[in-house]
């Protein structure tokens, strides 16, 4: 096999896991270990990904480890598998007839992109990205709130918008995050938006939080709420120990979303 194709196929698999280790790359590739050292090495260069401890991880992963969330752009080309599965067993959870919140976010855009072809009924969001996605649909009412926006996530936030939630009474929400712990609860990395997802976890009977494999032990900088707060996790990965039995004390359920 080339460097070339060695380079895409390990982009590939970095990109879609979040993290690797340098073994399970070598069994993939049919190569040594060594080889794959060497070939992080050039595009760590490259600036392709970073070398971790024992193996690679995707650059949007590094960012929100070290509290920087990544571009829009970066995040949607990460974990893609992952974040389809995730907005697959979300919207199956829905039914026609639902007031229904999807919050902002690359997962939370899957959510609307799996939402049933036959749904009938109202999505309120803060991202005009979800609403753009929902727009066509001839029996879904599309709701949006005013305030500031933020561009890449093209997410609305600010007093306006916290208002128009605290008035919105809803029957399932799908919340975004940018790390989830068994201490810290849901985190995530935008201090207004927050106020949002307060707002939103106080007027909706059910609320899920959603987190793909790499968020699922990541702390980002303000917290939003603890598990007592949400009626369970998706995530497409089993959750640690400690994560999981701080979830389970808290009353909240974890729903696996499988890869297809």
């Amino acid at each position: 096999m080339l460097p070339a194709e060695r380079h895409r196929r390990i982009s590939t698999a970095v990109e879609r896991t979040g993290t690797i280790s340098t073994e399970s790359l070598a069994e993939q590739l049919g190569v040594s270990a060594e080889t794959v050292r060497r070939d992080l090495a050039q595009m760590e260069k490259q600036g392709h990904l970073m070398r971790v401890r024992g193996g690679a991880a995707a650059l949007s992963v590094v960012r929100g480890l070290s509290g920087e969330e990544a571009s829009f752009t970066e995040r949607s080309a990460s974990q893609q598998q992952a974040k389809t599965a995730i907005g697959r067993a979300a919207a199956d959870l829905v039914r026609s007839g639902m007031t229904v919140v999807i919050d902002v976010g690359t997962t939370a855009l899957q959510v609307a992109c799996a939402l049933a072809p036959d749904f009938r009924g109202t999505v309120a969001t803060p991202s005009l990205l979800v609403a753009a996605e929902l727009s066509t649909r001839p029996h879904v009412d599309v709701l949006v709130p005013g305030g500031r926006i933020r561009g890449g996530d093209l997410v609305c936030s600010g007093p306006l918008t916290v208002d128009f939630f605290n008035g919105l009474y809803a029957d399932m929400a799908f919340l975004g995050s940018g790390g989830v712990d068994g201490s810290a609860g849901m985190t995530d990395f935008y201090f207004e938006e927050n106020a949002t997802k307060r707002a939103i976890l106080a007027r909706s009977a059910l609320t899920y939080v959603l987190a793909d494999g790499s968020k699922l032990g990541r702390v980002a900088p303000h917290r939003v709420c603890g598990f007592d707060d949400c009626t369970g996790l998706i995530t497409d990965q089993t959750p640690e120990p400690s994560l999981a039995s701080a979830i389970e004390q808290s009353g909240a359920v974890v729903i696996s979303a499988g890869h297809s």
